[in-house]
């Protein structure tokens, strides 16, 4: 895309692209034909699955007035509780986010929330269910525009961690086969970020740990390491994510 082309652009557009190509990401905002101001719309207009679909539920958290937003499949529906419960430590709730608070936080109109390029920093959840899917699909800025990307791309680009957000989830805690699925693609995600990025936590809220390995079965790390992940630096956690995609593979051949 050159200069005149991302200038004609709409200024959210503008904005998205302008983030996406500082970061090296090749596929940059397209303007669909008509609007996509729902996971529906979009997937309709573009041919794909509802799943595809990268949709941004923004909440407002009450004692700070700061915005949270969790990127899930169109077919999926957020789980408020568990939102809070990964968000709100201090036991506060998670309040309605209007369009005007949306709007004011984020910089984008409800309809073409983007995952990515802020106007103020907000705190970002992805959803596992994204990771069922080698492609897909999120709003840009403006109800018209969306770019393509996978969840270990979205992973990458914005720092984000990887959650258990959805009321009915697709990757079920007890799933070992799909946790190892999930961790590997994460796994891979930060190898391939680069130096200094923020690396994402590991934790995707399943806390069973196996009496046989002392594994947790969602992220594969011990309570230690679990516990020492607030304090490591990128170099520490850059390994322990080394450590988990080894010991996904040790658990697929057990």
């Amino acid at each position: 895309m050159c200069g005149a082309e991302l200038h004609a652009l709409p200024e959210g557009v503008q904005r998205v692209a302008a983030f996406l190509q500082a970061r090296g990401h090749a596929q940059l905002p397209v303007m669909l034909d008509g609007a996509a101001r729902t996971a529906q719309q979009a997937a309709d207009a573009l041919g794909v699955e509802l799943g595809q679909i990268a949709k941004s539920i923004v909440f407002r958290r009450k004692v700070d007035d700061v915005a949270v937003m969790v990127v899930t499949s169109g077919d999926q529906r957020v789980d408020e509780r568990k939102v809070e419960a990964l968000v709100c430590m201090d036991g506060k709730r998670l309040g309605r986010a209007d369009a005007e608070f949306v709007k004011a936080k984020t910089g984008f109109s409800i309809g073409g929330v983007s995952p990515v390029a802020h106007a103020m920093p907000v705190v970002l959840l992805i959803d596992q269910s994204l990771l069922r899917f080698t492609e897909i699909w999120a709003a840009a800025g403006h109800p018209n525009a969306v770019f393509r990307l996978s969840a270990e791309e979205l992973v990458g680009l914005s720092g984000a961690p990887l959650v258990d957000a959805a009321v009915a989830p697709i990757l079920a805690s007890g799933d070992l086969a799909r946790a190892m699925e999930q961790m590997t693609a994460a796994a891979l995600a930060v190898a391939r970020s680069p130096a200094g990025s923020s690396i994402p936590s590991p934790c995707i809220s399943v806390c069973r740990i196996q009496p046989e390995s002392g594994l947790c079965e969602g992220c594969f790390r011990t309570i230690p390491e679990i516990t020492a992940w607030s304090r490591a630096d990128e170099a520490d956690k850059r390994q322990i994510w080394r450590v988990i995609a080894q010991r996904a593979v040790q658990q697929s051949r057990t």
